[in-house]
Parts: C-alpha cells; structure tokens; sequence
C-alpha cells in the first residue's frame, strides 16, 4: 500500500509523540492541513502571526520540555519564522519547523511565494534541509526530531516542496536514527572529571556559575545536591537562575550585567570557578581580561565549540550537565567553605538589592506581589525583554514548582505574550504568568486574540513606564540623556518641544484596558503599590473563572533604573550601585 506524503507526515507526527503542532495555513501547505483535518489526536494551534506562532511553539518547548512543532507555508510564511529560529537556537529549545514549499519544477524561477528558506536559515538553526525525495521523507523527519531533542538541542527547518508531499510512496517509519558525522556525546571522560574534582578538593574559595544548560538537562535537584556536597556558593546566568531554589542559602545570585553586587564579587574574589552549562558569553564577562582575574576554570558543556570560545578555560569536560554532575557526586567527599560563604553573606548584606521608588509603581514590589499570590501554585513565569527581564530575574523566587521562561541570548522583544500562550497550552494545569513591558508586549499583542481563542487563563502584566526602558537607561547613563525615540508618548508634534516650559505630552496610547476589553477580556489599571495585591488576585481569579487572558498595567515611573550595573565591555570594578 502507498500513501501520500502529507498522509506520512500525519502518520510521522504520532510517532513522534506529538501532541500540538502550531500553524498557519497558506497556500503550500493546504494539502498538508487536509490530511491532518480528521487527525483528532493532534491540537492545530492557529495564532495570528508566524511570529507568534514560533514563539508559542518555543514557549511550549520551554514549558513542557518536548519538541516544539511549527507549520507554516512558504515565502512570507516561512521567513516571518526567523526570528523564532534564531532565538530559539541562541537558547538551545528543541523546535521542529515545518515549511511548504513550491513544487520542485518552479524553484529557482522566482514563483509566488518562493524563498529559499534553506539559505535564509542555514546559519541560525542547528539543522535545515529541503526534502526532494518522497521516499526519504519518513526519514528526514525521523532525523529532524533527533537532532532537535538530542545533544545540544536546538531548531531544525524542514522544507517540503508541494509535489513531493503529493507524491505516492511507502507507508513505512523508521525507529531508528543513524546520521553520520552526527554523534552527540553521551559519556563523561572521567579522568578530565578528576582532575577538575582534585581543584575542588584544593579550593579555598570555590564557586558554581550555572547557565541555562542545567535547566534544560533537568539537573535542578542533583546540582543542588552537589552545591550541598561542596558547600560552595552558586552563582547563575540569567537563563541559569532557578537551577537551584532562589531561596537557598547557597544560592548568591545572578552574575553579569545586571547581577547583584555579591554574585560579581564572588566571581572576581574566587579561586576556583567551576562552570555548568554556561557561554560565557558578553554579558556574563565583560572586560575578559578581567573577568574572575584569580581563579583557575573549569567549564562543563555539551558542545565542545562553547568551550574556550569566550573565556580560556583550565579544564575543558564535554559532557551533558546531569550526567557530568551525577559522576561528580559519585567522586566526591563532602567539603565545607564556611569562612568564604561568610564572606560573600557580608558582601550581599552591605550591598543588597533593593530598590527604592519616589514615583509610580515600584517594579521590585510588583515582582515580590506575584511571589505572594502564587506562592503555592506550580506557575510557569514567561518575560518579555527588557528592564521588566531584568527585576523578574532579580526578584522571582524560582524553585522546582516556579520556573521563568524567557529569550536570554537573542534578546527578542515581543517575546513574552506568545510564549506564554504555548506554555499555556502545554501545561494546562499551571498557572502562567507573562511579565511584559509596554514596548515589547505591542511587538505581538495581537496574540491576545489566540488566548481567548484557546481559553486560556493568562495573566499578563505589564510595566508601563511610556518607554523603551533599557535603551532609555543606557541613554541616561551614557549618552548624557539625549533620549532619541526611545519615548513611546512622542508624537510628530513634539519635535524640538520635549521638556520645554508649558509643553505638555501627548496621551500615551493604547489604552491597554480598553484593548484588553477589544480583544472581549478584562484589563485592570494599577498606580500605587497598594493596589498589586488585591488586583492582582482579582485579575488571576477572573482569568481562571472565564477561561480568558487578563492584562494588568502597572504604572512605573520612566526614570527608574535597572541597577547594579556594569556597562557593556566594563569590568566588576566599574560597577554602579
């Protein structure tokens, strides 16, 4: 018996294990969405942009830890998935990416519809190939799903020309996967692993810096087992934060850009800084020459390119961060560091984070209110980028139950809602909470129109500060406040007018209730403090009761700061407190 392709490509989907496959229809995709009409074993998840849609599929990957599944058709389709595939990949979310394509007969004589998706992606995916062979259709997707989970994961694109998806073949799906040149690292070389452990044994002031590859390997609870074992302080990337509970006594913060004072000075005082799953990229490093001046490394990563790229490292160990930190545990002999964890606690105790507020609506209380009201719920955080990112990172309290999802390589603006909508989506029985900013959640506010679709309880708050804030801070600090359109209230009008005596701003716009009210939901409007809590509550309860999305706004005051601080390029001794 033979069979379509797109009537294997539903039958390649079960096999998967898929569950939900967002897409948007076109036209070389429309016989593919026809086989899959009667396929009631699979949820089509349909948003209002490809944009959304990719960073849906990355919010469910995120959330629920499966691959993430994209369909969309060709040219405008397909390249409105850039963004998604870049940050997707950036952060190492497992994503498989479907497009149509035009028959094979047309490529190259600029059809409608027609982009060369494979070229326009080949260097921000971590796998991409146009499928040409109906027979080697089963096996490309097989290959596509193993290299997307398996490794260092990350998005692959598979391009499907309408003829070939049309054409007739076997029925057959391999269960095995055998890619030559393709051999992800499954061991730990053990002696590479004694010789980092003989430099935790030889430590006086040994510290942890954890990045997103602990979470994504699942490691929470051994990590923290081994930061217990060595009595050593952890200190965390942005994507790292929550590898072990923010409220741990070892647990010193994030270090970088925006880390705390305690978390840098660590980093700059230790002797040893034993690395997991981190890049070492820019924002964790600064000025290289001066990053951690006294310590010996060792870097732990499942890619052998990450190691030494950035930071030259003393002991390089490829290996998967749960499988490195188990055969840890196994070697090891419990260690105390007590003098130097004193140290660190004076160091956080003089120089705490905390932020102080004169006007508006203080972002480190609003952060600390969402802590409260879902204390005892399991709740995925999903951020958008920007200041907003930077106090949720600061300030959520993270642990097995409370995980934050966020774009912390590619730093996508317009991130957070439809993240938020696939997390949703794949984790029913959570609460969800997007944290946005005014600027970033109108890149695709429009995604407010799949969760009512969806029924999806989100609820969305919103720092509006009237500002594009983290470009604003950087033009306060370092541009001696020559604010160019970075104001989200400037209109035409206010050319050579902005702080003149009399001037008075223009109205800021949208109204974001009465957008919440367009979209058939509910919008509340906070202005003090007092009001988070109740608000807050109200706005949960009502998204959980109606099955709709809510949008909270807060009012923050447009000169408030991120801080500390390390300008870009700067070292731990130019930080601003």
């Amino acid at each position: 018996m033979k069979v379509s392709g797109n009537d294997l490509f539903v039958t390649a989907m079960k096999k998967e294990g898929v569950d939900t496959i967002f897409a948007y229809p076109g036209g070389m995709v429309v016989n593919l969405l026809d086989a899959l009409h009667d396929c009631h074993g699979i949820d089509l998840v349909l948003p209002r942009h490809e944009q959304g849609l990719i960073h849906a599929a990355d919010g469910y990957a995120r959330a629920t830890g499966k691959v993430g599944v994209c369909l969309v058709t060709s040219g405008p389709g397909a390249t409105n998935l850039v963004t998604g595939i870049a940050t997707a990949n950036y952060d190492s979310i497992p994503l498989v990416c479907f497009t149509g394509q035009v028959p094979e007969h047309l490529i190259g004589n600029d059809a409608f519809q027609e982009v060369d998706i494979i070229g326009v992606t080949r260097n921000i995916a971590k796998f991409v190939i146009m499928v040409r062979d109906r027979e080697m259709l089963a096996q490309r997707i097989k290959e596509a799903f193993y290299i997307a989970r398996s490794g260092k994961p990350g998005p692959v694109l598979v391009d499907l020309p309408t003829d070939v998806m049309a054409e007739l073949g076997s029925t057959s799906y391999p269960t095995e996967v055998n890619i030559r040149g393709y051999k992800p690292n499954k061991g730990v070389h053990v002696g590479q692993l004694k010789k980092a452990i003989t430099l935790l044994e030889e430590a006086k002031k040994p510290m942890f810096l954890i990045g997103g590859g602990v979470n994504l390997a699942h490691a929470q609870r051994e990590m923290t087992k081994l930061a217990e074992k060595i009595d050593a302080p952890v200190i965390t990337t942005v994507m790292g934060r929550g590898a072990i509970s923010t409220e741990h006594p070892l647990y010193i913060g994030n270090i970088g850009m925006h880390g705390s004072y305690a978390a840098n000075k660590t980093a700059d005082e230790c002797d040893l800084m034993f690395s997991i799953g981190c890049r070492f990229n820019d924002r964790v490093t600064g000025e290289i020459k001066k990053f951690a001046p006294n310590a010996k490394i060792v870097h732990i990563d499942i890619e052998s390119a990450a190691i030494s790229r950035n930071v030259t490292v003393d002991i390089p160990i490829v290996a998967d961060a749960k499988a490195a930190i188990l055969k840890i545990l196994e070697h090891t002999e419990p260690m105390e560091h007590k003098e130097w964890l004193d140290e660190i606690q004076g160091w956080d105790k003089e120089y705490p984070l905390q932020m102080e507020v004169k006007d508006g609506v203080n972002p480190q209380r609003i952060i600390e209110t969402l802590n409260e009201v879902y204390a005892d719920r399991d709740t995925v955080f999903t951020s958008d980028v920007g200041q907003h990112q930077m106090w949720a990172s600061q300030y959520l309290k993270l642990d097995a139950t409370h995980r934050l999802v966020q774009s912390g390589g590619l730093g996508t603006m317009g991130f957070g809602l439809p993240s938020a909508v696939g997390a949703q989506i794949g984790c029913p029985e959570k609460s969800i909470v997007s944290i946005s900013g005014d600027g970033g959640f109108q890149m695709n506010m429009q995604e407010l129109a799949t969760a009512v679709c969806q029924e999806l309880p989100l609820v969305n708050i919103v720092f509006n500060n009237n500002r594009l804030g983290m470009v604003r801070q950087m033009q306060e600090l370092f541009f001696k406040k020559r604010y160019t359109i970075t104001c989200l209230r400037y209109h035409k009008s206010c050319k050579g007018k902005c702080g003149t005596p009399g001037w008075v701003c223009p109205e800021y716009v949208p109204d974001f209730v009465k957008m919440a009210e367009a979209y058939g939901t509910k919008g509340y409007f906070v202005t003090e403090d007092e009001q988070l809590r109740d608000t807050i509550l109200e706005a949960r309860d009502y998204a959980e009761k109606n099955k709709k999305p809510v949008i909270v706004e807060c009012m923050v005051a447009p000169d408030e700061l991120v801080m500390p601080m390390i300008k870009g390029g700067a070292s731990f001794e130019d930080i601003m407190l």
